[in-house]
C-alpha cells in the first residue's frame, strides 16, 4: 500500500511531533531552568546531596568546580540505587538521569525513600543530564560501586558494576558535570551565589561539612569549608546590616502527627527573626533547604503569624494611637529574617522552585510562630514596647505616604488661587501681598489698594491649626494650599534650603481685624509661617499689619478743622482724647465708633490707615532674641492639642494682667 506524503505547507496528522524522553528539555531549555548560567542544573545536583543529609544519612557534602570547567558533587549518602527497576526493568540509576517525572521523592507513604524532600516536580537532575556535553556518575553502595556515563542525555558509558575494594568508601554518590555551553548565555558560575548557597545549606544543616574547592592549575587548590553549630541565629547575626533593636528571636517547632494539628509528622519550621531601625533587611526563606528567593507561602506565614502576635501585644496594651490601623507590612517591613521550613509535599511554583505555592505552608509556620512569640513579647514587655514603637512608626509614615496631598496643577504649572487679586509689577522687592480675613475686607482692601504693587488674598473663616500638620498633608486644606501657590514657595523645615527664586512677593503681610477674633487668625496664620516656611521669616518676608480698632470723629477746635482719627488700641484711643482735650475740644464733643472688621472701613479709610506705606503701620516678624528654639518651645505650649495642661497654668497664673474683650 503506497504510503501518503504532506505536501510542503499543510497541516495533518504527519504534522504533529511527539517529544520523546529528554528531546523537551533540549528543545526549551528554559521552561526547565535558568539559561544565563549552569548554576541551577548544578544546584540541582547538590539538592540531591542536601536531601540525603535532611534525610539523616549523610555528614559531609564536597563540591568542586574543575580547571576543565566541569563540577563535581559528591556526598556520603546512601547512594543511588543501581538494581533493575521493578516495574521499566532498567537500572534505577539510569532512569533517574534520564526520565523527566521520575525519582525517590514521590513516595511520601510509610517508609518512603525521602519523608522531606527539595522537590517534587521530578525534572531534577535529569534537566542537568540533558544540558551536558557529559554527566558521569559514581555510586557505592552495598559493597559494590557503580559507574555511568551520559552525554546529552543519552547514556554513552552502560552502567559498570564492580566490588568495592579494602578500604574503598561504603556508600555515597559523586556526580560531574560538563554543562554544554550552548545552552547558556555564560557557562561559567556565578562564585557568589555558588558560595551563598553552599554556606546556607552548611546553615541550614547544623553539624554537616560543606566544602567548595576550586582547581587551579599549576597553583594550590582553593578550598572553603563550612560547618554551622550556631544555625540559623549565628548567620542572620553576621549578616545584619545594622544592630537589631531587641534581641534576636528564633525558635524551632514541628508537628508531632497528632490529628489536632491536621500536619503530618515532622513538618514545620525554624526560623530567627531581628528588627532594625534603619538599613536594608535581610530576608532569606528555604523549603526542605531549597532557597526560595522569590518567597512564597512559608513566608506569608511567618508575616502572618508575627502580625497577628505584635498586634496582640498592642492591643492589650493599649498602645495604637488613635487614627492609626495596623497593616502586616507595618510589622514586615523592618524585619530581617531567616526560615527554614519542612514541607512533607511542597509544591514550587515552576521547575525552578524559586516560590512556594503550597496553601498549607501559610499555616504551617504562622501556628507554629505565633503562640511563642506572644509568650516572648509579654515575658519582655519592655521589648515589645520598643517593637510596638517602631510598628506604629511605621503605620503612621504608610498613612502619611498614603494621604500625600500634592499642589494642584493645571499645564503643568501651579495654578493661581481664583480668589487671588494680584497685582501688575513683577518686581519682588516692590510687591507685597495682603493675607486678608473674610471676602467683604478682601473687597475693601480690592478697591483701597495700589494695584501696580500691592496683591490681595482673601481667607475664608480661620486658618487650619497647622502646628501639627505633617508637611504631605498641609495642601489639603484649601486655604493654605493657596497661600502656599499665591507666594510662590512650597512649605518646608527649618533645616531645609527651600527654593525661594519663585517667591512672588517681597513682603507677605498678615491683614486680619483688630479684635481677638483677628488676634486669634494672626497667631494661626503665624503658626503657619513658623512652622512651614520659616525660611520666609528669616529672610524678613513676613508682615504683620496693624489696623486701628477705634475712629475718632473730632471736632474743629481752634485753626485745626473736624478730623478722623484713628487709634490701635485702649491705650491709643486714651491718649487721642488727651490731646484733643489739650488742644481746646470739648468733653465729649467727638464720636467714638469702634470697627467691627476691616470690612466695615471704606476702601479710603482702609487705605489711609493699614495700606498706603507712607502712614501705614507694618510690624516686621522676626525669631528675636528669644532664638529659635525657645520660639518652638512657646508654639508648641501654645498650639499643641496635648498641651492643655500647661495652657491652664499659663492663664492661671497671669490671667489677672489679661482683659478680657466681650
Amino acid at each position: 500500500m503506497a504510503t501518503k506524503t504532506q505536501a510542503p505547507g499543510t497541516y495533518g496528522e504527519a504534522s504533529i511531533r511527539v517529544l520523546k524522553g529528554l528531546e523537551p528539555v533540549k528543545q526549551r531549555p528554559g521552561m526547565y531552568t535558568r539559561t544565563d548560567n549552569p548554576l541551577h542544573t548544578i544546584q540541582e545536583v547538590i539538592d540531591n546531596a542536601a536531601d540525603e543529609a535532611l534525610a539523616g544519612f549523610g555528614k559531609r557534602i564536597a563540591v568542586t568546580q574543575h580547571a576543565d570547567g566541569s563540577v563535581s558533587v559528591d556526598d556520603d549518602g546512601r547512594g543511588i540505587p543501581f538494581g533493575l527497576h521493578p516495574e521499566e526493568r532498567v537500572p534505577v540509576v539510569e532512569i533517574v538521569y534520564t526520565r523527566l517525572h521520575a525519582g525517590g521523592k514521590f513516595d511520601k507513604g510509610a517508609g518512603g525513600a525521602y519523608s522531606f524532600s527539595g522537590g517534587l516536580h521530578g525534572v531534577g537532575v535529569s534537566v542537568t543530564n540533558a544540558l551536558a556535553k557529559r554527566l558521569q556518575v559514581t555510586v557505592w553502595r552495598e559493597g559494590q560501586v557503580a559507574t555511568i556515563a551520559f552525554s546529552g542525555g543519552d547514556v554513552i558509558e552502560p552502567l559498570v558494576i564492580r566490588k568495592a575494594t579494602a578500604g574503598e568508601r561504603k556508600q555515597g554518590t559523586s556526580v560531574r558535570v560538563w554543562p554544554d555551553p550552548k545552552y547558556f548565555e555564560a557557562v561559567e558560575l556565578p562564585k557568589a551565589e555558588l558560595t551563598h548557597l553552599l554556606r546556607s545549606k552548611a546553615v541550614l544543616m547544623p553539624g554537616v561539612t560543606v566544602t567548595l574547592t576550586t582547581e587551579k592549575s599549576g597553583k594550590d587548590n582553593d578550598v572553603q569549608t563550612w560547618l554551622y553549630k550556631g544555625g540559623l541565629r549565628d548567620y542572620l547575626m553576621q549578616g545584619l546590616p545594622a544592630d537589631p533593636l531587641v534581641p534576636l528571636f528564633d525558635g524551632e517547632a514541628y508537628a508531632s502527627g497528632n490529628e489536632t494539628e491536621n500536619f503530618a509528622e515532622g513538618e514545620g519550621a525554624a526560623w530567627v527573626l531581628a528588627f532594625t531601625d534603619e538599613g536594608n533587611v535581610l530576608r532569606e526563606s528555604y523549603v526542605n533547604l531549597i532557597p526560595t528567593v522569590a518567597g512564597g507561602t512559608h513566608e506569608s506565614g511567618l508575616k502572618d503569624g508575627l502580625f497577628g502576635a505584635i498586634k496582640a501585644f498592642i492591643e492589650l496594651h493599649s498602645l495604637l494611637p488613635k487614627g492609626v490601623k495596623l497593616m502586616p507590612e507595618d510589622v514586615f517591613s523592618r524585619a530581617s529574617f531567616v526560615l527554614s521550613a519542612k514541607v512533607l509535599d511542597p509544591q514550587f511554583q515552576g521547575q525552578t522552585k524559586e516560590r512556594l505555592n503550597s496553601r498549607d505552608a501559610l499555616r504551617l509556620v504562622s501556628a507554629f510562630v505565633r503562640p511563642p512569640l506572644e509568650l516572648w513579647l509579654n515575658q519582655h514587655v519592655e521589648y515589645g514596647r520598643k517593637l510596638a514603637e517602631l510598628v506604629i512608626r511605621q503605620a503612621q509614615a504608610r498613612q502619611r505616604a498614603s494621604q500625600k496631598v500634592e499642589k494642584r496643577k493645571g499645564s503643568g504649572v501651579a495654578v493661581l488661587p481664583g480668589k487671588l487679586t494680584d497685582c501688575e509689577s513683577r518686581d519682588i522687592t516692590l510687591n507685597e501681598v495682603f493675607l486678608v480675613e473674610g471676602d467683604s475686607a478682601g473687597g475693601s482692601a480690592k478697591m483701597g489698594r495700589d494695584k501696580e504693587t500691592q496683591a490681595i488674598l482673601p481667607l475664608r473663616g480661620k486658618v487650619l491649626n497647622s502646628w501639627e500638620v505633617e508637611r504631605d498633608r498641609l495642601f489639603a486644606n484649601n486655604e493654605i494650599h493657596d497661600i502656599a501657590v499665591a507666594l510662590g514657595v512650597d512649605p518646608h523645615g527649618p533645616s531645609d534650603t527651600p527654593d525661594l527664586s519663585g517667591l512672588r512677593y517681597g513682603k507677605v503681610c498678615i491683614l486680619s481685624d483688630a479684635d481677638v477674633d483677628g488676634s486669634h487668625i494672626q497667631v494661626l496664620l503665624l503658626t503657619l509661617f513658623f512652622r512651614h516656611f520659616p525660611k520666609l521669616v528669616e529672610a524678613g518676608h513676613v508682615y504683620v499689619a496693624k489696623p486701628p480698632l477705634y475712629r475718632v470723629d473730632a471736632p474743629a477746635r481752634g485753626k485745626k478743622p473736624a478730623a478722623k482719627l484713628y487709634a490701635l488700641d485702649e491705650g491709643e484711643l486714651e491718649a487721642t482724647l488727651d490731646k484733643l482735650r489739650k488742644e481746646g475740644a470739648r468733653e465729649a464733643a467727638w464720636s467714638i465708633s469702634r470697627f467691627k472688621g476691616l470690612g466695615e472701613m471704606s476702601a479710603e479709610q482702609l487705605w489711609e490707615t493699614t495700606l498706603n506705606p507712607e502712614t501705614r503701620r507694618l510690624l516686621p516678624v522676626a525669631f528675636g532674641q528669644v532664638g529659635f528654639d525657645a520660639t518652638v518651645v512657646a508654639f508648641g505650649k501654645l498650639m499643641g492639642k496635648g498641651e492643655a495642661a500647661a495652657r491652664r497654668e499659663l492663664m492661671e497664673l497671669h490671667g489677672d494682667a489679661v482683659e478680657v474683650d466681650i
